[in-house]
């Protein structure tokens, strides 16, 4: 659907190398952008991804929350090729499963930290270089609907949602913010799912079975695109009718 509607364009994926991220770069690149994207620690998935497109593709090895980091690699891809950059896509994330009560601080503050400050650093450190564009944060059902087990992750992926909004808002006219909020998708957080708990997942969707990591990318390159051009502050959902609100 994107194949070359991004000639020119250059965008920076957070958490690039697998998953939802990983589809993300994949379905940019070919569409003829030049993308970069950071990772914390999965080298091996980073260097197959960029020795598998063979072009403009640029890793990042940087933990978000490292300012100095995060403003080196914004930097350095803002100066490859024409300059600039015309959209970030903030995708990273850790979900670590755990009751409240296990919960303690410290893991609390991991979470929110990752998730939500990694965020903020990671618009900050990329704005100066967006003369105009798009921002697309990934976000979760959980954001709506609660966790039984991550009230950490539900919390900070909800606080997704506010700073979105907020940007939406004193970032317009120049950039467009959006946020778009995952269901049950193939990805890390559900590959240690015994076949019965997968197929649970699959019977409380209404369309019967689990996300592609693509199918996220496909709504994420919409939201980056033209197409999109008077869409700043929403969210879409993406989760097979999962959680309709």
């Amino acid at each position: 659907m994107f194949e070359g509607c991004f000639p020119g364009k250059k965008f920076f994926v957070t958490g690039g190398s697998r998953g939802i991220g990983a589809a993300c770069v994949k379905l940019l690149f070919r569409g003829g952008a030049s993308v970069g994207f950071s990772y914390r620690s999965s080298g091996r998935e980073a260097k197959e991804l960029m020795d598998g497109l063979e072009g403009d593709v640029y890793g990042y090895k940087v933990d978000v929350l490292d300012e100095k980091g995060m403003e080196e690699a914004m930097e350095d891809f803002s100066s490859a090729g024409s300059g600039g950059i015309h959209g970030l896509v903030v995708n990273h994330g850790i979900y670590e499963r755990r009751s409240f009560d296990s919960m303690g601080k410290e893991e609390w503050d991991r979470t929110l930290g990752t998730n939500l400050d990694g965020a903020f650093v990671a618009v900050k450190k990329a704005i100066p270089y967006m003369e105009r564009g798009s921002i697309v944060m990934i976000s979760s059902q959980l954001a709506f609907k609660g966790s039984g087990y991550g009230a950490d992750y539900a919390a900070s992926k909800a606080g997704i949602l506010g700073l979105a909004r907020s940007l939406a808002r004193e970032l317009a006219p120049r950039i467009r913010v959006n946020t778009i909020a995952p269901g049950f998708v193939d990805t890390d957080i559900l590959a240690g799912d015994t076949e019965e708990k997968r197929n649970k997942r699959i019977e409380e969707v209404p369309l019967k079975r689990i996300g592609a990591p693509e199918e996220v990318a496909e709504v994420v390159a919409f939201l980056l695109s033209d197409s999109s051009s008077y869409i700043t502050g929403a969210n879409i959902d993406v989760n097979g009718g999962l959680y309709i609100h």
